[in-house]
């Protein structure tokens, strides 16, 4: 709870903290009922990709609004597969510079030319307008992410890639159940693909999905996922092992039945956030693409560095001593990544220095910090929070 006793004055200079222990960043573990549901599938000894990732399959892809779901290991696999599916070696695909690395990174292990574009500074998402200047008569595809749980401008995307005939992939790792158009967000595109990972919010350890809405699609991608198998020992093309076990099939299948009324609180919160945020000069909330409902994976806030005379880090180590965890999602662009050294280079030599190294999500890196967003944060936490950033924006208030 909030200390009753907060001053004016930051923790880290010996004023009293606004909270006298830390607030949880995020919830994340095992349910009793998530125990349950792994404990019936090791006790049957059905260990394998069985029912229980059939189910899940299911459930997932009907509550996303996809027509077909395809458990994988994880997320990282679900793009390669994909990838895989849908892309040729040497197929250009643009990619936002301000992701997480394994959108671009699984193109550039297919074989794909990585082409970075920007993305827009208030929703944190690929820039539709950037994206188009940087087309050119190679261009096969786009691959976005549904960053931090805020849908991509679905609309412009799609626009764009009717206009050139492009394929297009979503990374929707952080993305479960969020909406577009009053649709789940499986509705649209080639593929969607989705991550399990334990923080994740449908989070299961490792494990992950592929949604698409085309049946032959969906089999080719069956295929890669298993060894090309289309028989027992029957191989019809070269493929991986990227199948799920059905103990985390039950897992994700306990921890989906909660998932929506998990993701409205989400909603809750960020709506809370909004409000408190909005008031606080020279720090700035994200703003949702309209006509998307957000899953708030994370809930991403900019400091303004004109406005305060300290750093981001500075800023976050004060929000930390005032008892606010927080998260830098992430530290840097992609294009500043040692792995994408020979992509930028080749990206400088078609587009100019200045165009392969987009500039919003440089200063991104700079001003980004996450705050806790979870189901179980109460009212008077997410008021905490915000009377920590405030008291923090205050001190360092230009």
């Amino acid at each position: 709870m909030p200390s009753a006793t907060t001053t004016t004055t930051l923790a880290l200079e010996g004023g009293s903290p606004v909270f006298d222990a830390m607030v949880p960043f995020m919830s994340v573990g095992l349910t009793p009922a998530d125990i349950a549901a792994a404990n019936e599938v090791l006790e049957s000894g059905m260990l394998r990709a069985a029912t229980k990732c059939a189910a899940l399959e299911e459930r997932f892809a009907a509550a996303s609004d996809a027509k077909t779901g395809l458990t994988c290991a994880n997320g990282t696999c679900a793009l390669q597969l994909a990838y895989g599916a849908l892309l040729e070696p040497g197929d250009e695909v643009i990619v936002p510079a301000w992701t997480y690395i394994a959108t671009a990174s699984m193109l550039v292990a297919a074989g794909a030319k990585v082409v970075f574009c920007d993305v827009l500074e208030d929703s944190y998402q690929a820039d539709p307008a950037d994206i188009e200047k940087r087309i050119t008569p190679n261009t096969k595809a786009i691959a976005v992410t549904h960053l931090y749980g805020i849908p991509v401008d679905i609309d412009a995307i799609q626009k764009i890639a009717a206009k050139h005939n492009l394929k297009v992939i979503y990374d929707s790792a952080q993305s479960h159940l969020a909406e577009y158009n009053e649709k789940g967000i499986g509705a649209f595109g080639d593929a969607c693909t989705y991550s399990f990972y334990a923080t994740k919010n449908l989070g299961t350890g490792e494990g992950g999905m592929v949604t698409v809405n085309d049946d032959d699609l969906a089999k080719t991608i069956g295929l890669l996922r298993s060894h090309g198998e289309s028989d027992k020992y029957i191989h019809d093309s070269i493929g991986f092992n990227y199948r799920m076990n059905d103990i985390t099939g039950a897992i994700g299948l306990s921890k989906l039945d909660t998932l929506p009324a998990q993701t409205d609180r989400r909603r809750e919160v960020a709506l809370r956030y909004h409000g408190i945020i909005d008031a606080i000069d020279g720090v700035d909330r994200p703003a949702p693409t309209a006509g998307s409902n957000p899953a708030w994976h994370l809930y991403t806030c900019r400091i303004d560095l004109g406005k305060l005379s300290c750093t981001r880090d500075e800023f976050i180590a004060a929000l930390k001593a005032e008892g606010v965890p927080s998260a830098v999602h992430y530290p840097m662009p992609l294009t500043d990544q040692p792995a994408f050294r020979d992509v930028v280079a080749k990206n400088e030599a078609e587009f100019g220095k200045d165009a392969a190294r987009p500039p919003v999500s440089a200063n991104l890196a700079t001003r980004v910090f996450c705050i806790p967003m979870h189901h179980n944060l109460t009212d008077a936490q997410i008021d905490g929070v915000g009377e920590a950033i405030a008291k923090v924006a205050a001190a360092y208030r230009r």
